[in-house]
């Protein structure tokens, strides 16, 4: 199933010209690449990024080997973009994004190819002899804003003994396209409490609470999958104030269990909120479809909904009795303006750019 979604990712950027320009750019030699961006080095300074671009390459044709070189070599607090494109291989390193590393986009050469893993979880052990906990699990902690990712896989590749995050996100303005988040129990930590975050077209997998966090986030067109034969897939902790918490939008929710043997999500805080619109959802959803946190919280606080969903797991006369099936006009209000409170991730979604500052 991952290869199919990877695929339509790949073909529905084919038309655009991207693919082959991701494949000029990766075939350029270091020379031929300093030589094209030479000519926009804007912020650079004495940094050794020159112009906005750069390249992580495992056998050694990039200017780095190492991603997380690559982030110490940027600049801080930089307004204009800068492009990491990472070939197609596994890199295990356990990454940090710093909050002053901003407005940094990661490309990878191919979403299934180019894989950023490490394999702690919560168990595991620091040089102080204790257990590192589910925040120090993860294998990538993004904290600089307006981060873009687009054609990669970010993996937590530990055995499912415990909490093992692929990636914990803190920026403000976080996008993702067409990529990959791979692990079991907390794949996904939407951790930012005033972060705004979008996933395009991506495949998100685990079993328990795999997306998870206090974020407003919009996922539109992305497959959700359930690894195993029980579990939660969403456990939102929405603040009071956030008017939107998550939203699924045009996705599939499917699975490799058996029937009725996951719930959709369950409230981690009181006033949690996790929204399903027009998505798909197969035989392994629950009819009752979600459920609390536990006997002690009440869950009516929380706010989940449901939106002219479909598929045999989809059975609204059967859902818990304080969960909502929106209205027309309830839905109308769940547009991207409003879920995201103004911004648009088109903006750093874009395919078309500039010729003078684009290596392709």
């Amino acid at each position: 199933m991952v290869a199919d979604s990877t695929r339509r990712g790949v073909m529905k950027l084919a038309g655009t010209g991207i693919v082959a320009s991701i494949a000029g750019y990766f075939g350029r030699t270091s020379t031929e690449r300093v030589a094209a961006q030479s000519s926009d080095s804007s912020g650079a300074g004495n940094s050794p990024v020159r112009g906005n671009n750069l390249v992580v390459a495992r056998d050694g044709s990039g200017d780095y080997e190492k991603i997380q070189d690559a982030i110490d070599a940027i600049p801080p607090n930089r307004s204009n973009e800068t492009r990491v494109y990472i070939k197609n291989g596994r890199y295990k390193e356990k990454l940090r994004l710093p909050t002053e590393k901003t407005n940094v986009t990661f490309i990878g050469e191919s979403a299934q190819g180019t894989v950023l893993t490490y394999d702690d979880n919560a168990d595991t052990l620091d040089e102080n002899g204790e257990e590192i906990g589910t925040t120090g699990s993860s294998s990538f902690f993004v904290n600089g804003d307006d981060f873009t990712a687009r054609n990669l896989t970010f993996q937590n590749s530990s055995e499912p003994v415990a909490q093992a995050v692929a990636i914990r996100i803190d920026s403000d303005r976080a996008a993702f396209e067409n990529c990959l988040f791979l692990g079991n129990q907390d794949t996904l930590y939407t951790h930012g409490h005033d972060s705004r975050q979008y996933y395009r077209e991506c495949f998100i997998e685990g079993d328990v609470d795999f997306i998870f966090g206090w974020a407003t986030c919009l996922f539109e067109n992305c497959h959700i999958r359930c690894k195993t034969d029980s579990g939660y897939v969403t456990a939102a902790s929405t603040e009071r104030e956030k008017e939107f918490g998550y939203v699924f939008k045009n996705c599939r929710v499917t699975g490799e269990g058996s029937d009725n043997s996951y719930y959709l999500g369950r409230p981690w805080r009181p006033y949690s909120q996790t929204v399903f619109m027009n998505t798909f959802f197969g035989d392994h959803i629950k009819p009752v479809g979600w459920k609390h946190w536990n006997d002690e919280q009440d869950p009516e606080t929380a706010f989940y909904g449901e939106f002219q969903n479909y598929g045999p797991g989809y059975t609204p006369d059967q859902r818990a009795d304080w969960t909502h099936q929106l209205s027309e006009a309830q839905a109308e209000q769940y547009t991207t303006e409003n879920i995201l409170s103004g911004w648009d991730p088109e903006g750093q979604l874009r395919t078309e750019r500039p010729e003078k500052s684009s290596p392709f």
